[in-house]
């Protein structure tokens, strides 16, 4: 286990991110009531250069993050990388340093203006480009999954917690599926009448869908962006990844290899499954792979 940098202690840091993660849901939560107003809600609303929306609450929660955690670790040894802050279009930092926060402080913005519920904060502390902790905040479900690099809870915003239920392990014929809703992606959806799912949950944010997973309201996450296309960046995985790994399962690419993080431009595209059993996610990615080559799905080298 990875040693936090010197004089935190993880503890003491959790505890922080926990008090911070619900400043961030009563400014989220407060702006979703706005949002509701239409005539407010052009005030609230702006494209990015890619046209992709951004709204007044990812800027709040960016700023009010970053300087807490600034203000709370001063000097200490580690950077932090932000949807809203970075620019993609920068070369990939060679030089960064061994820990490093990813925030992305409104995940799922479509949803959170189209009054859901479905977004999420997310804010992970990776180290060595892997994941080490991290937490995803849902607000309109009152939830604030933790994960501490070696065990995952989910408190509500009085301190109880929530039970979770160990995953019931299902055949890929028996499980439930859970996709994006905002990114509709035809050849995933091609991909999941092949592999004939029981069930298709359709949900925004990548943290919502995690946890959705350990919750065991859905069984299996696929995320598909083939080359040339927009694809999810470290941001959208990072968060989620690590409390879905404290909890026992698994988030791979198509080969049951780890995501690597920090790469050009934080992408994370090709093809992605998180599952909740770490046990047999190997087979699921197998079969996954399988259905793919049988009928010749993607223009994607499955050698």
């Amino acid at each position: 286990m990875a040693k936090l940098p010197l004089g935190v202690d993880k503890d003491n840091l959790i505890e922080d991110l926990i008090n911070f993660s619900w400043e961030a849901s009563e400014i989220l939560l407060y702006y979703s009531k706005i949002l509701k107003d239409s005539d407010k809600k052009n005030d609230l609303i702006k494209l990015k250069d890619n046209k992709d929306p951004v709204t007044l609450a990812d800027i709040k929660v960016n700023e009010v993050i970053i300087q807490r955690i600034n203000n709370a670790y001063k000097n200490c040894e580690w950077d932090i990388l932000s949807e809203e802050s970075s620019s993609l279009n920068r070369p990939i930092c060679k030089e960064i340093k061994k820990w490093l926060w990813i925030l992305d402080p409104l995940d799922g913005t479509k949803d959170f203006i189209q009054g859901t519920g479905n977004y999420a904060m997310h804010l992970a502390l990776n180290y060595n480009h892997k994941p080490f902790l991290g937490v995803v905040l849902i607000p309109e479900k009152n939830e604030l999954w933790i994960s501490n690099g070696e065990k995952v809870w989910c408190e509500r915003n009085d301190g109880s917690h929530k039970v979770i239920l160990e995953p019931v392990r299902k055949e890929i014929k028996d499980m439930t599926v859970v996709t994006s809703k905002n990114h509709r992606n035809s050849n995933l959806e091609n991909l999941i009448k092949k592999i004939k799912f029981k069930n298709v949950k359709i949900m925004g944010s990548i943290g919502c869908k995690i946890a959705s997973l350990i919750r065991g309201e859905s069984d299996i996450y696929i995320s598909l962006s083939l080359p040339g296309q927009s694809c999810p960046k470290d941001w959208d995985f990072a968060a989620p990844e690590a409390i879905l790994r404290s909890s026992g399962g698994a988030i791979t690419n198509l080969d049951n290899e780890e995501l690597s993080y920090n790469k050009e431009n934080y992408d994370q595209g090709g093809i992605i499954i998180a599952s909740n059993d770490k046990k047999t996610h190997a087979s699921k990615c197998k079969q996954i792979k399988g259905i793919m080559r049988e009928f010749n799905l993607f223009p994607i080298d499955l050698n």
